[in-house]
């Protein structure tokens, strides 16, 4: 079960069993709300890497879905994930989507974490982080549409191929095939690394003091020789239009960017991205101006691949949180704020 998945059976055991629902257009907005629309919208993001656009499929849905008279629907959730799966793969079909015509690297929406008071076990918990993981998404970018959703449904989502059969009007057997040659894609392109959340902690803190230090040595050294930088300003801010890769290429280059910026003006949210640890800066406006998610290597926890998400579009949904940290208040070698 996801987590979306379990979230909702947890809504809807505290809810209770509804007695003669109420068939108003607004009940049945907050109902599509209440028991569709976060399934709904983690299957968009899966589908499309894209929050903003996630949320354009879902509100389809549910434009769709008030012109539907429930009566002659069976299984609402099955008739709106098939309905949302369609939508995703006419998005990625279209010209508008082809990620040949973006400007430089193209990275994800960052997600930053937010439990929202669901309590998984830790199996559970590692299982989101890795369904999320900035770089399981960009596995699944070099998936066909149609692998795509055969992988996500099947394989994120646990439906069994009759019911991928249904969503995408294939048979049993081509969905079989189409999940079969995108786990060997996906396989080849993404390893898993689980981070204890010390281990997550302790990678932050020595990248963070060791890029405050100023010191590219040291910056270096909590890097992986064979280290890469992916940047994506979208064609909007100057970002390195290419990966970046070598540990020492890169701690000079993220040095050198750090003494060009006035740090007093900004705030810092440590949070984690798409399940990996990471962080947002917010300018004096309260504007999310950069996230950097850090992906480690497996066995000597060094960071391997850092994604810096610049394009202004890609992180308008970050909303200025309550624990911010001024850079000049934190502590470098704990990755706290300083006590006054």
């Amino acid at each position: 079960m996801s987590r979306e998945q379990d979230q909702q059976a947890q809504q809807d055991s505290a809810a209770g069993p509804d007695a003669a629902p109420d068939r108003s257009a607004a009940a049945r907005a907050r109902r599509f709300d209440r028991e569709h629309a976060r399934s709904l919208r983690a299957l968009a993001y899966r589908m499309l890497g894209s929050r903003a656009e996630a949320e354009d499929i879902v509100q389809e849905a549910w434009l769709r879905w008030a012109e539907v008279n429930e009566g002659e629907v069976r299984h609402a959730g099955a008739f709106l994930s098939r309905l949302v799966t369609n939508l995703c793969l006419d998005r990625l079909r279209s010209p508008a989507q082809q990620r040949e015509l973006y400007v430089g690297t193209w990275l994800p929406e960052p997600l930053v974490d937010d439990l929202q008071g669901w309590q998984p076990d830790p199996q559970s918990q590692a299982e989101y982080a890795q369904e999320l993981s900035l770089a399981f998404m960009l596995a699944l970018e070099r998936l066909t549409p149609l692998e795509r959703a055969a992988f996500v449904l099947h394989d994120v989502f646990g439906l069994d191929f009759e019911a991928v059969a249904g969503h995408l009007s294939r048979s049993v057997a081509a969905c079989r095939q189409l999940s079969l040659r995108a786990r060997a894609h996906v396989k080849a392109g993404y390893a898993r690394v689980n981070l204890e959340e010390v281990e997550r902690q302790r990678l932050l803190q020595a990248f963070l003091s060791a890029l405050a230090s100023g010191d590219v040595d040291r910056l270096a050294k909590v890097l992986a020789d064979d280290a890469v930088l992916l940047a994506d300003g979208g064609g909007k801010v100057n970002a390195v239009p290419r990966p970046l890769r070598g540990g020492a290429r890169i701690a000079k280059t993220l040095v050198g960017f750090s003494k060009l910026v006035d740090l007093g003006q900004l705030c810092l949210q440590l949070t984690p991205i798409n399940g990996l640890p990471g962080y947002v800066l917010f300018d004096a406006r309260g504007c999310a101006i950069q996230s950097v998610a850090l992906a480690p290597r497996a066995g000597d926890g060094r960071v391997l691949t850092i994604y810096v998400q610049l394009n202004p579009d890609k992180l308008r949904h970050l909303a200025l949180p309550k624990d911010l940290v001024p850079i000049s208040e934190l502590d470098v070698t704990s990755g706290r704020a300083m006590s006054s």
